[in-house]
């Protein structure tokens, strides 16, 4: 969880910030394709949009995890804010969250759909995302029906080391800064969730963008 702190900003390695070059991306999208994630490759965020706008069903629950590359592409506003899609967070947006927080755990942790993003993307085709609570994580990895992850670039690392390197050394940085800016609290890198494959066919896409996006 978030702890009250004084406002502090940690370094960020900016190499991370990066958009990797199209031979990269083209092989994480080969192995997250072998290890049974959907693959869409879109060259902006724009794209993105339009794709998850496509592929949601406008008939379930979408539940949107928090996630920098989901508000800058446009897509949560798209999921909470237009109408169109049975958003979760919209029907709780009256809630008491403290005073029904079991109910907000059960709802969110099994939606029918949940869109969000990841951290790093392995080149051997490896998701890995990184948690202060863990509310994303269980429908991430099962909770949900479907899962749609959203991802930049600049996200794609060689192997599983650099990828935990990178949640430490900048989107860690980032999302602590963000934090204080937003909830006047200090983020902490709790849980880790690494997506190996993904076993039940059709339930994971992964659109990734070439350009960077989120953090």
């Amino acid at each position: 969880m978030t702890e009250s702190i004084t406002s502090e900003l940690l370094p960020a390695d900016d190499s991370f910030g990066i958009p990797v070059p199209a031979a990269s991306l083209d092989r994480a999208a080969d192995a997250l394709s072998a290890n049974g994630f959907t693959v869409r490759i879109v060259d902006t965020a724009a794209d993105a949009r339009r794709v998850v706008n496509e592929i949601l069903p406008t008939d379930r629950t979408v539940f949107t995890s928090t996630s920098e590359t989901l508000r800058l592409a446009g897509i949560a506003e798209d999921i909470d804010g237009s109408g169109r899609f049975i958003s979760v967070r919209t029907s709780q947006a009256d809630w008491d969250l403290r005073a029904r927080h079991d109910e907000v755990r059960r709802t969110r942790s099994a939606p029918d759909v949940v869109v969000g993003s990841v951290h790093a993307v392995t080149e051997d085709g490896r998701l890995v995302t990184a948690s202060a609570s863990g509310s994303q994580l269980a429908p991430y990895a099962s909770g949900a029906a479907s899962a749609v992850w959203v991802v930049g670039a600049q996200k794609v690392v060689p192997d599983l080391e650099t990828a935990l390197r990178r949640i430490e050394s900048y989107s860690y940085p980032k999302e602590d800064a963000r934090a204080q800016q937003a909830y006047g609290q200090r983020s902490v890198v709790a849980k880790i969730l690494i997506t190996s494959r993904e076993v039940m066919p059709g339930r994971a896409t992964v659109v990734l963008v070439r350009e960077a996006i989120g953090f």
